[in-house]
């Protein structure tokens, strides 16, 4: 059973700063040359999960102009496969998300996005890349056409993942289910990053155990029985019953799970009624529960069941009109495993310089659905690392009193994206070169 404290040291001997790799130097050309351009497009024009096609199709047509690779889209949805193969040796994975969010985008951007869409929980919503997946994707495409230039220096089959819905933990499982393992090569290792605002720019760090949080959606709906507002005993009220809901659920967290092991219950939506004087006949909830192990995630869904039913009977609601809970989508913990991590690590301190490798500290109770590809059951190994994104000196202004530095899912987020690319590009072409080095086995 695996969970964090605090910080996850990385076991990186003292590496000398060294010459920046020469396909840098040409990531960050390529940068300057086209990638920037994409990349504001991409930011302009985001899409919502599993509506992504604009994205999709754009990605799509990117990836066949590199040479050599064989592309399929409409994986699991709107997912697009990338495969590029150079001889025998092992299989990596490389994956990217490329979904944004319903969010009304106010970062004081020149190209911030007022792109509109309707989602697949039919409603309307602005939409926002405010979590850096169009940084992901153009630095995926950069390392895509970095290894095809480098072919001299690697041997094995590298399979390019442009997923869908990772903001609704769905889009790994639809592609795993369509087929990903079974219609294209199974990798051995499957690597992946995230952009990090939090993080200074040019660095990268990755733990050697959990990475991420589970995340699980629940809905929640509290029936009640309409009245007159001015006659409440007439009725039974959804939005008290849901109220008693929301503050006895924070009881799982102080009172029922271990103080140790971290878990976090969240109430994201509330809604009931229409008008003032109104007794509704329902209320609905929309919350999201992270931990960090399996036992702990379990006693939460579990508790949320009990505690919903509770305040149900407390109220003297009929059998047939108990709060009703359902978990609509989910992901378990990311965890890295340990020795790729290392090995990975230490690559990162050669490719950048120890100084830019941080050791990796949880500070939130992010969650990724990049769990899905590594499950121990599916033998996959999974490498995921973070990639600092805003510059020294919005961190310094932040710290003078100035704005501070916004988080991911923030109408004000904003990362620097040429940094994001090409670090993350550099750094992922160093770990596929690593673990395709000619001549060496593929692992059983």
């Amino acid at each position: 059973m695996r969970y964090l404290l605090a910080a996850t040291a990385l076991s990186l001997v003292a590496t000398p700063a060294l010459a920046a790799p020469d396909y840098a130097a040409a990531i960050g050309a390529d940068y300057d040359k086209t990638l920037g351009a994409m990349w504001d497009d991409f930011h302009r024009n985001p899409e919502l999960s599993f509506k992504e096609v604009r994205t999709a199709a754009k990605m799509a047509a990117a990836l066949r102009a590199v040479a050599g690779m064989q592309v399929t889209d409409k994986v699991g949805g709107t997912g697009v496969v990338g495969v590029l193969r150079n001889g025998t040796g092992p299989v990596v994975l490389v994956r990217a998300d490329m979904d944004g969010l319903p969010v009304e985008e106010k970062s004081g951007l020149p190209n911030a996005s007022k792109a509109r869409q309707v989602g697949v929980d039919g409603v309307e919503a602005p939409v926002m890349h405010a979590c850096g997946h169009d940084t992901h994707i153009v630095g995926l495409l950069a390392t895509a056409r970095r290894l095809a230039a480098l072919k001299d220096r690697w041997a094995g089959t590298v399979v390019f993942i442009v997923q869908p819905a990772e903001e609704r933990v769905g889009g790994a499982a639809a592609m795993l289910r369509d087929g990903l393992y079974t219609r294209f090569p199974k990798p051995q290792y499957a690597l992946a990053y995230h952009s990090n605002s939090e993080g200074l720019a040019g660095t990268v760090s990755a733990s050697e155990d959990i990475q991420y949080s589970s995340s699980d959606s629940v809905d929640i709906t509290v029936p009640g029985i309409g009245a007159h507002g001015a006659s409440p005993h007439t009725g039974k009220d959804p939005v008290y019953m849901a109220s008693q809901l929301v503050i006895a659920l924070q009881g799982l967290i102080s009172r029922e799970r271990q103080p140790l092991r971290p878990g976090v219950i969240t109430v994201g939506s509330f809604h009931a009624g229409l008008k003032h004087n109104i007794i509704s006949d329902e209320a609905k909830l929309q919350v999201t529960v992270r931990a960090n192990d399996e036992a702990t995630r379990k006693q939460l869904l579990v508790g949320i069941e009990r505690v919903a039913r509770g305040i149900g009977e407390l109220n003297g609601m009929p059998a047939d009109k108990m709060p009703v809970v359902k978990v609509i989508e989910g992901t378990p913990t990311t965890i890295n495993d340990a020795a790729l991590a290392r090995r990975l690590n230490g690559v990162m301190a050669t490719t950048l310089g120890a100084e830019k490798v941080i050791p990796f500290q949880q500070k939130g109770m992010g969650a990724e659905d990049f769990a899905a590809f590594v499950q121990p059951e599916l033998g996959v190994k999974g490498y995921y690392f973070a990639v600092g994104g805003t510059q020294q000196a919005a961190f310094d202004a932040a710290a003078n009193g100035g704005p501070p530095v916004p988080s991911h899912h923030s109408p004000l987020f904003k990362v620097d994206p040429r940094a994001v690319v090409t670090t993350g590009a550099t750094a992922m072409t160093a770990a596929v070169l690593e673990l395709l080095k000619p001549g060496q086995p593929s692992p059983g």
